[in-house]
């Protein structure tokens, strides 16, 4: 490893040479690149650091050069602009200059994004914690943010004829509702239906984000209907029915570019495309999962096990409704219902449980928070957006991995264009939440009926 870095990476030019120093050859790129292919797995957290260790910010010349800044400070403006641009250009990592002329051969981009990727696993994992690989996670995702930026993407439709390779990408990476045969694709992209990706020069064929509308009468509050019930394939779309474009479905493609602004940018994207496409159409929202609502309400249900009556998310009488339907203890036998989605296929059980879910899914939503902001990570999404958190649905998806994930309930955040500006900004400074009546008044009720 140590003799293939020293190989590759090249010394930081001089001050003076660094727009006279000539790139070094190709093949330097193309040999770290085969040599990092070739590495297994498992050698790779190690090969990152020695890379991100040795081969960074060479300390010693960045504590010089913050003395001559802090002794400038006496002097003329340009002698301190001087000294700070040295000291700006010091800081620059070795390897950084590597990881630009890889980003110019062929493939290079990709395999810098897929580089990320491995790092960014190597740090949820805790494989390699240090500094030194926190540092390439920043150094990757400012090169990557700024070669990615919204001027230098391709907005691209995606219909039945589209590169087969393509549409072969776009049912892989779908993330919310699986595709299921070419037919389910086929439809997806056909009447009544767009879908969108974001492409980049540097990676052709490659899409990086995906987004999927469907062009409904009205703002749909079940997914079941987008993505079972179609019109048939060669309908010829009536524009009168067009009334609301409802993004169901919002993947990122690549792990790399995780942290890279690249859905708001499409959606809002879009959203222009199809203003041009329907000069009518004024109504837009999505119709989101809420992943991690189960899982937070199980946690819930295992404290109130153990805390008692102290701390009660239901009222006396649904206390009461649930064990007499269920003949058990009411908190045990939610617990165990929702763990294994059995509670759906009891009629009455699935009436007495609807506000109670309600107003606990409304709460997690709206209430529960990550440093101030939204604890769901869709929710955060559209609420940075600017979009409203308009309208909780009740058994919005009923498949298996709607009910594990939410117990079947899904959430419309409506962009009204004329406010989304103000509610993203709103959101980011005040950590405030735009929210309609339904969503308020359900966390009133949480609020009354729980002492949580």
């Amino acid at each position: 490893m140590e003799e293939i870095l020293t190989r590759t990476v090249d010394s930081l030019p001089t001050y003076e040479t660094r727009d006279k120093s000539p790139p070094p050859p190709e093949s330097s790129s193309l040999e770290f690149i085969q040599f990092y292919i070739s590495l297994d797995k498992s050698q790779r957290p190690e090969f990152l650091f020695k890379l991100s260790s040795d081969f960074g910010v060479d300390h010693k010349c960045v504590a010089e050069l913050c003395a001559n800044v802090m002794d400038s400070q006496k002097r003329d403006i340009s002698t301190v602009l001087q000294a700070e641009d040295r000291l700006r250009y010091c800081l620059t990592p070795r390897y950084k200059v590597l990881l630009n002329h890889i980003s110019r051969v062929e493939g290079g981009v990709k395999f810098l994004v897929d580089l990320k990727a491995d790092v960014i696993e190597i740090l949820a994992s805790k494989t390699n914690d240090s500094p030194h690989i926190r540092d390439l996670n920043g150094t990757l995702k400012s090169m990557l943010s700024e070669w990615f930026s919204v001027g230098l993407l391709s907005l691209e439709r995606v219909t039945w004829k589209s590169p087969c390779e393509l549409l072969q990408k776009i049912s892989q990476y779908e993330a919310v509702h699986p595709v299921r045969n070419w037919t389910d694709i086929k439809r997806r992209v056909g009447p009544y239906r767009r879908c969108y990706v974001f492409t980049h020069g540097a990676m052709p064929g490659e899409p990086l984000v995906v987004l999927h509308v469907a062009l409904k009468e009205e703002i749909s509050d079940n997914i079941q209907t987008i993505v079972r019930g179609f019109s048939s394939l060669d309908a010829v779309e009536d524009i009168n029915k067009v009334n609301a474009a409802v993004f169901y479905s919002i993947s990122s493609t690549q792990p790399g570019l995780q942290g890279v602004e690249l859905g708001n940018y499409l959606i809002k994207r879009v959203v222009r495309e199809l203003q041009g496409e329907f000069p009518h159409l004024n109504q837009f929202s999505s119709l989101s999962p809420i992943p991690g609502f189960t899982n937070w309400l199980l946690g819930l249900l295992n404290e109130q096990r153990k805390e008692g009556p102290s701390n009660r998310i239901l009222s006396d009488m649904e206390f009461r409704d649930i064990e007499e339907i269920t003949g058990g203890q009411a908190y045990e036998t939610m617990r165990k219902l929702l763990s294994t989605n059995e509670w759906v296929s009891s009629g009455h059980l699935v009436k007495a449980l609807e506000p109670v879910l309600m107003r606990l899914c409304a709460w997690y939503l709206y209430g529960e928070k990550h440093r101030g902001y939204a604890l769901n990570p869709v929710a955060n999404f559209h609420l940075q957006n600017g979009a409203t958190m308009w309208r909780l649905n009740w058994q919005a998806d009923t498949s298996p991995r709607g009910l594990s994930a939410s117990c079947g309930m899904m959430v419309n955040y409506r962009y009204f264009l004329q406010d989304t500006s103000a509610n993203s900004s709103r959101y980011l400074k005040t950590k405030e939440i735009e929210a309609s009546d339904q969503i308020r008044n359900l966390v009133l009720q949480f609020q009354k009926a729980s002492k949580l």
